[in-house]
């Protein structure tokens, strides 16, 4: 296996269009490079939302809670391929049906490490039953919890320095997706 640092990911320009390739720390040194993601949310039965405490040993906004798992599909990989992979790597769950909901473009630089998130972000969805049977690589994941999504947004306002710089975008992708996917019909406001 690769290590992830050396992997490759696919260039984008703003409008999300494929031109060219660079190694995962190459796209993430400061300027940065911008890059294809992928962001998932899964929320379960009760519309909880599962959040990961992203691991120590991560050079990009270590410690901080995001959403369930991120990753960056390889060049011409799928996303909604790229994204089941990293759930079943990063937190154990297998067999969930992901839906692409939007993008999210953000640039945001981690003041602890100075590298660089610049990416075409796509937010994918999915919905897993109460308690999914996790299993967490400690290299990838520190903690897990679920928060309902208005309590998720009052936190991300009070305590932003707590979150990934891209969590609220990602919600807000995938809130607005609550209307036409009924997978995300538990994020919608009230």
């Amino acid at each position: 296996m690769i290590a992830r640092e050396s992997q490759l990911v696919e260039l984008v320009d703003a409008d999300g269009m494929a031109n060219g390739s660079a190694t995962v720390a190459e796209a993430h040194t400061a300027p940065g490079r911008l890059h294809r993601a992928f962001s998932v949310l899964l929320l379960d039965d009760e519309g909880r939302v599962l959040l990961q405490q992203r691991a120590a040993v991560k050079t990009r906004f270590a410690l901080r809670w995001a959403n369930a798992c991120c990753g960056h599909p390889a060049p011409g990989q799928s996303v909604v391929e790229a994204a089941e992979q990293r759930l079943v790597e990063e937190i154990g769950v297998r067999g969930v049906t992901l839906h692409d909901t939007g993008v999210y473009l953000y640039r945001a630089e981690d003041p602890a490490t100075g590298r660089v998130e610049h990416e075409y972000d796509h937010v994918v969805l999915g919905r897993v039953p109460v308690n999914p049977g996790l299993s967490l690589d400690p290299a990838e994941v520190a903690d897990v919890r679920w928060v309902g999504p208005d309590r998720l947004r009052l936190e991300l306002a009070d305590k932003p320095a707590e979150f990934s710089p891209w969590l609220a975008g990602v919600l807000g992708v995938a809130t607005e997706a609550a209307d036409r996917l009924p997978a995300a019909a538990a994020l919608a406001h009230p």
